[in-house]
């Protein structure tokens, strides 16, 4: 299959507006998890969030912009700025994911004709493509917490076809009342910064942000920059149940073979694993199953929601952004929270910023419904 190449990123969070300053906060040990008081629950609680009111780009104030859509368009305008792409020919694709979009509208609003439009999701995505002149509509996808990486893949496959020679991926969710007390209603939010893999783990965090990923069709040659390759990806269901993981791994399993099967690369030899590591009591143990099962258990592992939270529809892009720019710097991201082993399958958690020489790592995902999805990074020396 064609080559595909990431050639520009961004990540916009409480930690920082670039994936620059995102990646120098997460080697300072930096974490965006707060106690916050907001109206949008009636206990304090912790979670990553923007300061209230945050407006995330001036070019986009005055427009017909929501915050998700502002939030998205800052994203995507670094990413494009970054990259050496003619984005309004119509061989570049635009693809937008988020699992809840502007679902915060419902809150303040009735519901009728109108808002219904309004808060559809393609809805935001056309508004977006048209602020940047993208010539061809654009894809969302939505497929819960692995929805950033079926959007890589998605991306990935339409460069793999010829259909376009360039691929702008962005994501994000902003919390909301809607998404605060859904996850409070599966008492799945933790009452303390979460704790990815530890024994002490008692559930999630949750966080905002937007991401962005540039494929191409041809790498790019920067100064200090290697390029790195979009090698392999997967996706599985469980058809286990709406909210619990498998209770094997084995569909995960499944997911992480095919993508490594595609990039052609030796197991053996992958430098780290970026996990979804939620701090649930279901999910890591299934992830831990999981890896097991692929025979990773001694590849060095990190969880970056004890930095950010679950930021949803951002998730599976902010951290391959994250895990990009540890391979680009040689260095694996601890797992902020983990003290104490806590899955039945043993598992090298990274306690530490590790430096090293590491070409390629794995980035998981899984979700709401069983869904589950592996992509392979690999820089290209």
């Amino acid at each position: 299959m064609k080559p595909v190449f990431i050639t520009a990123d961004n990540i916009v969070s409480p930690l920082g507006r670039t994936a620059k300053e995102n990646f120098t906060s997460l080697k300072a040990g930096i974490s965006g998890i707060q106690l916050h008081h907001r109206k949008i629950a009636p206990d304090p609680f912790y979670a990553s969030l923007f300061k209230e009111r945050d407006t995330f780009s001036n070019h986009a104030d005055a427009g017909p912009y929501t915050p998700f859509e502002r939030l998205l368009i800052a994203s995507v305008g670094d990413a494009l700025a970054l990259s050496e792409i003619d984005h309004t020919r119509g061989n570049t694709a635009l693809i937008v994911s988020t699992t809840k979009g502007n679902i915060g509208l419902l809150e303040n609003n009735p519901f009728g004709g109108d808002l219904k439009q309004r808060i559809a999701l393609p809805t935001s995505a056309r508004l977006v493509a048209e602020y940047f002149g993208f010539v061809k509509q654009p894809i969302v996808v939505s497929h819960a917490c692995i929805s950033g990486l079926v959007a890589l893949i998605t991306g990935m496959r339409l460069l793999q076809s010829g259909r376009f020679d360039h691929a702008v991926v962005a994501g994000a969710d902003l919390i909301t009342r809607f998404v605060l007390s859904g996850f409070q209603s599966f008492h799945a939010v933790s009452d303390a910064p979460c704790r990815p893999f530890d024994a002490g783990r008692n559930g999630i965090t949750l966080g905002e942000a937007a991401a962005t990923i540039v494929l191409s069709a041809t790498p790019v040659q920067r100064k200090e920059w290697a390029p790195v390759q979009l090698s392999g990806g997967a996706v599985s269901n469980d058809a286990n149940h709406i909210s619990g993981p498998s209770r094997t791994g084995a569909e995960l399993h499944q997911a992480i073979e095919r993508a490594i099967e595609e990039a052609g690369i030796d197991k053996n030899t992958l430098s780290f694993i970026s996990a979804h590591g939620t701090a649930t009591k279901y999910n890591d143990e299934m992830e831990s199953k999981a890896f097991a099962l692929s025979g990773l258990k001694d590849v060095p592992v990190n969880s970056l929601k004890g930095f950010y939270g679950h930021t949803l529809g951002a998730a599976g892009l902010l951290e391959t952004v994250a895990s990009l720019h540890a391979l680009q710097e040689n260095l694996i991201l601890p797992t902020p929270g983990f003290e104490a082993p806590g899955t039945s399958q043993p598992l090298n958690i990274c306690t530490e910023l590790k430096k090293g020489r590491y070409h390629n790592c794995l980035k998981t995902g899984s979700g709401f419904g069983g869904c589950n999805a592996a992509i392979v990074l690999q820089k290209i020396n």
